[in-house]
């Protein structure tokens, strides 16, 4: 067992070993290079099994495969064919769509060593775990888990789901993104335009939406309007109004930066351990989350699905997002899959007699996470110097947009940050047009990193006695995301995938898709006319591998490929498995 205060460890991981066996599993390559990060000495073999010991920690396998149960599910491509990923990133288009990253490969490595470093933690704080387990496709799942929540509410949405929506193009041909939170900003932009008013009413619902529904039906005279106006006069409407705008920037703009998706600084503390109660890693452990949106509150929903008591901070009158339709049992489905099992409390952050009460919270817990705009814990007296003041050993744990690595980035909201670091381009094959995922990619990649941090900053407050302030931010998670890409292009090679990549086949009554290394002979074949299931058995036959591909979010709870993995809350919300088994 491990010692919890090692003074010589300046990483959660140092003085420990890696080493790996078995095939490379979905991003094996991603798994060794944070591992490396976190201060593990390793081999040069990537497998889908993972060893790590040393330092008086016992031996922890970590195994990481495509699919939990399915057979059909062996690779990138299949495993967002079934899960849905293909479903929701296509409803801009109309259509099923693969992401030309590998999304659900780079999920499940994140996924993977948050399983080792709560492994670790369990182990420092005396339990047991030798084992932990996950699969691409649990990754998946979780990655679509509001949509399918949405999927299997008791109403329709709000929004319309049809194809349509950013980015925009201007009359000089910029093709940019366009943020704004508030619909004044909203109509005083495309007014400064010219758009017409009924345009202008019409379209705001459907862009408020699209982090919801992933698309954007808004009217085609909000395009036209733009595309009259050049890219100076469409800068002085957004400056004017208080909306943003950021041109999409391409990979090789973004270059390879030599910068870790988060960082752990330390500071001193007093703290010792207490002992872990049997049951989950992190059970016993607190955790206070003032989050908004999806990245700090999907950050903490994990670390609860480890075992941590939540207890999320709301603002007077509850949660707005709460009554955010669809609903089941009254409650919004999509802001369950993300804070179902949470203790709320309210808390008027600009009261000053709330603000003492929170930070005497925060004095009783774990784990301080937020995602406030930068500077505003600052001026609330509710930043890491002041909460660490009172409890020296907390972890304190910020996941921003941008990690103030970028001077003059715009608003650090998914699809700003998508567009300007070049994710339009490597979720796009050749011969698209480069455009933003209106699946919140990063925001979900951006929350599992943020809790990746969390553990890493628990295991290293766990073995130095000192608290720690960690840092994650959506700008990380794309640079993870499009890293392989950028790499590419620093090689001097195309940093796109090839024309037609991860396109799924139709058939006379669905789609499939074809493993990646199939796609090309599958495409020879005319199924268009064969049911999914005969089309899946003629490629079989040829010795090809393909999976159907899940256009109904709904149906995957009685999908046989995910069988009993897919159950309902107390609310009878949909709610996907945990991605990971511990032994």
């Amino acid at each position: 067992m491990a010692s919890p205060a090692t003074t010589r460890t300046v990483r959660p991981l140092d003085g420990l070993r890696t080493r790996a066996s078995g095939p490379p599993g979905p991003g094996a390559g991603l798994v060794a290079e944070h591992l490396r990060l976190l201060g593990a000495g390793a081999d040069d073999a990537e497998g889908s099994e993972v060893v790590v010991d040393g330092a008086g920690f016992g031996a922890l396998a970590a195994r990481t495969t495509w699919a939990d149960t399915a057979r059909d599910v062996t690779d990138e491509a299949t495993v967002q064919a079934a899960t849905g990923i293909m479903a929701v990133h296509g409803r801009r288009d109309g259509g099923p769509r693969g992401i030309a990253a590998d999304y659900a490969a780079t999920a499940s490595a994140v996924l993977t060593v948050q399983g080792v470093l709560a492994g670790l933690l369990a182990q420092a704080r005396g339990g047991r775990i030798a084992q932990v387990s996950t699969s691409a496709d649990r990754a998946g799942l979780l990655a679509v888990s509001q949509y399918l929540a949405a999927a299997g509410a008791d109403e329709g949405e709000a929004a319309e789901l049809a194809p349509g929506g950013p980015p925009f193009t201007s009359a000089d041909g910029i093709v940019f993104e366009l943020e704004t939170l508030d619909p004044g900003a909203w109509a005083a932009f495309w007014r400064a335009l010219g758009a017409p008013e009924d345009a202008i009413r019409a379209g705001w619902r459907p862009f408020q939406f699209r982090y919801a529904t992933a698309c954007a039906p808004f009217p085609d005279a909000l395009h036209s309007t733009v595309r009259h106006g050049d890219w100076e006069r469409i800068r002085y409407a957004a400056e004017a109004s208080g909306a943003q705008v950021c041109p999409l920037r391409s990979l090789a703009d973004r270059g390879i930066e030599d910068a870790p998706p988060w960082t752990l600084a330390p500071h001193e503390a007093a703290y010792t351990t207490g002992g872990a109660p049997a049951g989950l890693p992190l059970a016993g452990l607190t955790v206070l989350e003032a989050g908004r949106r999806i990245q700090a509150p999907l950050a903490a929903h994990v670390l609860g699905l480890l075992g941590a008591d939540i207890v999320r901070i709301e603002p007077p009158g509850g949660d707005p997002l709460r009554g955010m339709p669809p609903a089941c049992s009254g409650i919004s489905a999509r802001w369950l899959a993300l804070n179902r099992g949470k203790q709320a409390v309210e808390i008027d952050i600009k009261a000053e007699t709330d603000r003492r009460r929170l930070r005497e919270m925060a004095a009783g817990a774990d784990v301080f996470l937020h995602n406030w705009a930068p500077g505003k814990a600052a001026e609330l007296g509710l930043d890491h110097h002041q909460l660490a003041a009172a409890k020296p050993a907390l972890v304190y744990a910020y996941t921003s947009g941008w990690a103030d690595r970028l001077p003059g980035a715009p608003m650090g909201t998914d699809f700003m940050v998508q567009a300007r670091t070049g994710v339009g381009e490597a979720v796009r094959p050749d011969g698209e047009p480069p455009a933003p995922s209106l699946m919140t990619l990063l925001d979900v990649l951006g929350g599992l990193l943020g809790a990746e941090a969390v553990l890493a900053g628990l295991l290293l407050r766990e073995r130095t006695g000192h608290g720690v302030r960690v840092d994650s931010s959506l700008l990380g998670a794309a640079d993870v995301l499009t890293a392989p890409a950028r790499r590419r292009a620093a090689q001097g090679l195309a940093p796109r995938r090839p024309a037609g990549f991860r396109r799924p086949l139709p058939t006379a009554d669905g789609w499939i898709a074809p493993t990646d290394s199939c796609a090309a002979a599958a495409a020879a074949y005319d199924l268009g006319a064969l049911p999914t299931a005969d089309a899946l058995a003629q490629l079989r036959t040829h010795g090809l591998a393909a999976t159907a591909v899940t256009t109904d979010l709904a149906a995957l709870h009685h999908d046989p490929r995910f069988a009993g993995s897919i159950s309902r809350d107390a609310h009878g919300a949909p709610a996907v498995p945990d991605p990971w088994s511990f032994l």
